[in-house]
């Protein structure tokens, strides 16, 4: 009997416990309710001053084209078309709140730079994000990027856009299950043209596709200097050529570079590489409008930079670069000395890079022929 009247009396210091353990809780949980209620409260009024410190701010009362225009040193440095991310500008400002989001879209110039894809992969998200993009542009110049794309999908994307494209970079085997076929037909507007990937057995169609340009392209590049192009191959590209200022392109020999600068009158700018030797002789010529010239030259030929130098007059140069590409060479001084003296131009700066050595005396003869010209020596393995 005596251990059951202990057990009941435990029994009830046992409730009572309890009792006192539940009315604990009920404390602790009302203690923690109002301890979240005071804690948002606590992030109203923060979240609230904030905003009011930032209206304050110089920046919130910055008129709109100040803020448009700082907005446009957010897009990346570089010449690379932008992919949409809402991670990078100019998709990521207008993230940031609704003024910002105003602003962004109401700046055309943000959306002007493009790089599409236009394939099988979720195609409709892709156009209505496309389009979404290309919209906002609001008739603004067009520079687009294709990368892998089907012809028929990227016309009916592209369409309400087509005459606002200046500036378009393609590689040729981009395409899906398609002919080796440029999209380049009824572009009244375009000014660039970059093409990647070629070789030449694309030559012909893609020869075919350059010569029906408009008349006002203005910039021809071959990106990665292939293939190597002979006279006949240049002279299938016309009439393109005579309204052309800027050509980046690789050549078979000295010879053919000649017949692309008789095919170009207009041409101020030339990037190009210089392939095989030639032993025939060069006919002198003169261009009266190329500005800048930039020649790359395998190391195993000997001559045709020196051909070169020998063959032309270039009364408006303004900047010559030239890079042998290899190994150690000496550099064709006496050549380089003739161009300048024949050519009577105010050369300004001339860039010699790769492995090419030149001396102090050098450096001098040119200074005193050209007395404002400044001469880099360049030993980087940096091509064009």
């Amino acid at each position: 009997q005596s251990i059951i009247n202990i057990i009941a009396e435990h029994q009830q210091q046992l409730d009572a416990v309890l009792y006192e353990i539940s009315g604990l809780e009920a404390v602790m949980n009302n203690v923690k309710t109002l301890h979240q209620q005071v804690v948002e409260k606590k992030e109203k009024i923060t979240v609230s001053m904030n905003l009011h410190k930032g209206l304050v701010s110089a920046l919130w009362r910055l008129p709109t084209e100040v803020l448009s225009h700082i907005f446009s040193y957010c897009l990346p440095e570089t010449r690379l078309l932008l992919s949409p991310s809402t991670l990078k500008a100019p998709m990521l400002l207008t993230r940031i709140c609704r003024r910002w989001r105003e602003v962004a879209v109401g700046t055309p110039d943000l959306w002007c730079r493009l790089y599409v894809e236009a394939d099988d992969r979720d195609w409709e998200q892709a156009s209505f994000c496309y389009d979404t993009w290309l919209k906002r542009s609001r008739g603004r110049p067009l520079s687009l990027a294709l990368g892998r794309y089907h012809s028929a999908k990227l016309r009916s994307l592209l369409q309400p856009y087509i005459t606002h494209i200046t500036s378009l970079r393609v590689s040729v085997h981009s395409f899906q299950g398609e002919s080796t076929q440029l999209f380049l037909t009824d572009l009244p507007a375009l000014q660039e043209l970059a093409i990647l990937g070629m070789t030449k057995y694309d030559i012909p169609t893609i020869a075919q596709s350059i010569s029906r340009l408009p008349s006002t392209i203005r910039s021809l590049k071959f990106i990665d200097m292939r293939p190597f192009f002979d006279i006949e191959p240049l002279s299938s590209f016309s009439p393109v050529w005579a309204h052309l200022t800027d050509v980046q392109i690789a050549v078979c020999h000295p010879n053919a570079v000649l017949h692309l600068l008789q095919l170009c009158p207009n041409l101020s700018s030339l990037t190009l590489r210089v392939a095989f030797d030639q032993t025939e002789p060069l006919e002198s010529f003169t261009h009266t409008k190329l500005q800048s010239l930039r020649i790359l030259y395998d190391a195993l030929l000997t001559r045709p930079l020196s051909d070169l130098l020998n063959a032309l007059s270039l009364p408006n140069l303004r900047t010559l670069e030239a890079r042998r590409n290899g190994r150690n060479a000496s550099w064709p001084h006496e050549d380089m000395k003739a161009l300048l003296a024949r050519s009577k131009c105010s050369l300004e700066i001339l860039t010699i890079g790769g492995r090419v050595t030149i001396t102090d005396a050098q450096r001098a003869e040119y200074v005193i022929l050209t007395p404002s010209l400044q001469v880099v020596v360049d030993h980087s393995s940096t091509y064009f």
